[in-house]
């Protein structure tokens, strides 16, 4: 009995101890963990707009950020209120969570850590002792926290002018932990020499991972030039480095010595860019200095003297260099003497920079593209601002050299900032020298003294007069005319609008196209390398679906084209095939043609019934009306202008011959009055009693319905001395008629003389496209004329 009193006594208790231990887990963890509510962290309503969510994001930014407040609880009070922002400040993330009441999937900011943590208070664990994470990110890392729209607006267009580096991770990603002391130092070391650092965090922009190819964490990138490149080595700060170096391109610096250093100052004219020699004593060039020559690859070359090495003792003592400190000498039109020079033992990211970017173009360059004239020469915004762009036209010949030269010394003696000194070669940039010297008629070389005014191309501009051979006159007229200038602007009195300038250094579109393919074989190569077959299915079942259609589709077309040859036939002149290429851009179908020519039959007292007057209902045939004379040229041209149309079924092709049949179109126009414009009617009947006035219709073209009886017209381009009513079509019938002409016009109702007979089927195309629109106009007759016995009504 007393064993038993003793068993339940201890079942009591164990019950006891496991509600005190799920109490301590769950109840006070329930009870006492506050919600994370993005809305309160703010102080703004559920309803509160993006303007004052902003607002107020701001306000309280300054107040809690831990440079201006030093409180203990600043920094995490300045990450609440971020990640507040973050969630409200996109509609997705806000709506769901107003909807489910949490910011992402697997993303709870606040509970999961809250009741982990008091799991640990309970039994007096200490977090540290597990290394578990603080799901709070350290502020050095929230400032480069990355969005969708910050990537795509600033990230991506900046990665031309430096590399990024961008780490993939999330809140709950233990594997992150052990790189991030290594990720620290190496964006301490690299950041301020210009490298651009990036933070991801997958759990809330999702949408950038997936456009970045980062589907786990972590992940490490590199971004130079808009392309991606993923990280597949250790986590080590020197393999990080070695990895930003090695997306820079690999002739970005040229290695300089005794022997090359004069051919490296001397091509400046050919590239056009300033020469950037530095001076130090260490064999890799440092990254720092390939960052700046990346940054103004488009603007200065850049070269690299090691002095440690034998090879380079001329060079340094050429120009005078002190061993014991890097020194950086830039050249422009002069190779002897350097333009500005820099030395310091710590040379810093800032200070190369502004040695650069103010140096950036040569005294005189040369427009070789619109980039460089818009910087050279920018527009005019204020008044005060007035920067006026002096431009030597000039040529590439050795009787330019001495004119040239000329130019330069008077642009070196005349360093106004508003004025801007640049020459062009006219053969290189025809255009533009075209539209500058028209309304002079002048020929190179001049001076031209100009004024931006709007970016389309708008300028203000005025040539010297006399020319410019580089005497002491030409400079003094040019002299006195900036002078003039510079109290009158008006005096710029010619307008002209510009065309957009040649890019002399384009490579061509086949070098284009092979290294843009290069680039994606290359990065399917890597992708393929070191991505996982899971990754790679889709990738893969693509490429097999399109393989698959593609051959599927050629084998059904082998077949089917096969069954469809047939043996050919060899027709009569009375019913000529005429072969002719793909038509025109202008010409389109429903259809593609199912032959390579158009099979275009003669219209006879034979032919006439079945083509014609027997025709199916809905089908239409399309006549041409030739001559003789003209029958082989319109045969060819209306052959090409409706081969893109012979693939419909409803389509047949006919021509007439109006030599043989000369009262045939007569009497179809006298059967449909409507026809012919009223103009030339009055004019016919006025000279009804005339032979000289017989109409011509070479290069006519009907759309006969035989079915319905009606007709469109189609009447030739003007090709030179016919009368005005024969140039009027079914066309233009939405326009005006034209004007009545003269009776001294009516002497000119004969074949074209100034343009070749082809031409009168030019817009034969636009006319069929209407055609099948079914907008033209349809013009009915009572009956068809036959051909063998015509009886025309006067």
């Amino acid at each position: 009995m007393k064993q038993k009193k003793m068993g339940g006594w201890s079942v009591f208790v164990n019950g006891c101890v496991w509600a005190i231990l799920l109490l301590a887990l769950f109840g006070d963890s329930l009870a006492s963990a506050p919600e994370f509510d993005p809305y309160k962290v703010l102080g703004v309503s559920r309803h509160a707009s993006q303007a004052e969510i902003k607002k107020v994001y701001k306000r309280l930014a300054r107040e809690w950020h831990p440079d201006k407040n030093k409180s203990p609880g600043a920094e995490d009070m300045f990450i609440k209120i971020t990640k507040s922002y973050e969630i409200l400040s996109n509609e997705e993330r806000r709506a769901n969570y107003d909807r489910f009441g949490q910011m992402d999937e697997n993303q709870n900011f606040a509970r999961a850590p809250q009741g982990f943590r008091h799991f640990h208070d309970s039994f007096y664990f200490d977090e540290s002792f597990f290394h578990f994470p603080r799901t709070s990110r350290d502020f050095t890392e929230s400032k480069h926290l990355l969005h969708f729209n910050q990537y795509m607006n600033e990230v991506l267009p900046d990665s031309f002018k430096r590399p990024y580096l961008i780490k993939i991770t999330s809140e709950w990603c233990f594997t992150c932990i052990h790189i991030e002391p290594v990720w620290k130092d190496t964006v301490l070391e690299l950041e301020p020499l210009g490298i651009g650092i990036g933070v991801v965090d997958i759990g809330y922009e999702r949408q950038l991972a997936n456009h970045l190819g980062a589907h786990r964490t972590p992940s490490i990138l590199g971004l130079i030039n808009g392309k991606v490149t993923f990280f597949h080595y250790s986590v080590a700060r020197e393999h990080l480095r070695q990895f930003v170096e090695s997306l820079l391109p690999q002739k970005l610096v040229e290695k300089v010595t005794d022997t090359s250093y004069l051919e490296f100052l001397n091509s400046w004219r050919e590239e056009n860019k300033p020469r950037v020699m530095m001076f130090d004593v260490a064999s890799n060039i440092p990254l720092l200095y390939k960052l700046t020559a990346f940054a103004y690859k488009d603007y200065v070359r850049f070269g690299y003297v090691d002095m440690g090495l034998t090879e380079t003792s001329q060079v340094v003592q050429s120009f005078n260099i002190n061993t014991y400190a890097p020194t950086m000498l830039l050249f422009k039109e002069n190779t002897e003497k350097p333009a500005d020079v820099i030395q310091a033992r710590g040379m810093k990211k800032q200070i190369i920079d502004e040695f650069v970017s103010n140096n950036r173009f040569l005294l005189v360059p040369r427009l070789v593209n619109q980039k460089l004239f818009d910087e050279l020469c920018p527009v005019k915004q204020f008044h005060r601002r007035r920067k006026y762009c002096v431009l030597l036209v000039t040529g590439e010949g050795e009787q330019f050299v001495s004119v040239n030269e000329a130019f330069f010394d008077f642009a070196s003696s005349n360093t106004k900032e508003v004025l801007r000194f640049a020459y062009v070669y006219q053969r290189k940039q025809q255009p533009l020298c075209d539209t500058l010297l028209k309304k002079d008629d002048t020929t190179p070389p001049q001076v031209i003294v100009l004024e931006r005014r709007s970016a389309a191309g708008r300028v203000l501009y005025r040539t010297v007069t006399g020319g410019w051979n580089g005497s002491d006159d030409d400079k003094h007229r040019l002299h006195e005319l900036l002078e003039l200038l510079q109290r009158d602007p008006s005096y710029l009195t010619h307008d002209a609008m510009l065309p957009e300038l040649n890019n002399e250094f384009a490579s061509m579109f086949l070098i284009q196209w092979i290294n843009t393919a290069y680039d994606y074989v290359s990065q399917f190569y890597f992708d393929l390398l070191y991505s996982n077959w899971r990754e790679m299915m889709p990738v893969l079942s693509l490429i097999f679906s399109a393989l698959f259609i593609l051959f599927g589709t050629v084998i059904i077309q082998a077949f089917s084209d096969s069954g469809e040859e047939k043996p050919a036939k060899q027709k009569t002149t009375d019913s000529p095939k005429t072969a002719e290429s793909s038509p025109g851009p202008e010409s389109t179908s429903s259809r593609p043609p199912k032959k390579n020519f158009v099979e275009v039959t003669e219209l006879t007292d034979i032919t006439y019934m079945s083509n014609l007057v027997r025709l199916k209902p809905g089908h239409i045939n399309v006549v041409l009306i030739l001559t003789d004379a003209s029958k082989q040229v319109l045969l060819r041209k209306f052959a090409k202008e409706v081969y893109s149309f012979s693939g419909s079924q409803t389509l047949h092709y006919s021509f007439l011959n109006v030599d043989k049949h000369s009262q045939w179109m007569d009497s179809l126009m006298e059967s449909a009055p409507d026809a012919r414009p009223s103009d030339c009617l009055d004019e016919e009947e006025e000279e009804e009693d005339t032979t000289s006035n017989k109409s011509d219709y070479t290069g006519h073209v009907l759309a006969l319905n035989g079915h319905k009886k009606y007709f469109c017209l189609f009447r030739p381009v003007f090709t030179g001395e016919e009368a005005e009513c024969s140039r009027w079509s079914d066309e233009d019938g939405s326009t005006a008629a034209p004007s009545k002409p003269s009776r001294s016009r009516s002497s000119s109702r004969q074949k074209a003389t100034t343009l070749e007979i082809h031409h009168k089927l030019d817009r034969l195309g636009l006319w069929m496209e209407r055609l099948m629109e079914g907008t033209l106009p349809r013009h009915y007759v009572p009956a068809w004329p036959g051909l063998d016995t015509i009886t025309p009504q006067k």
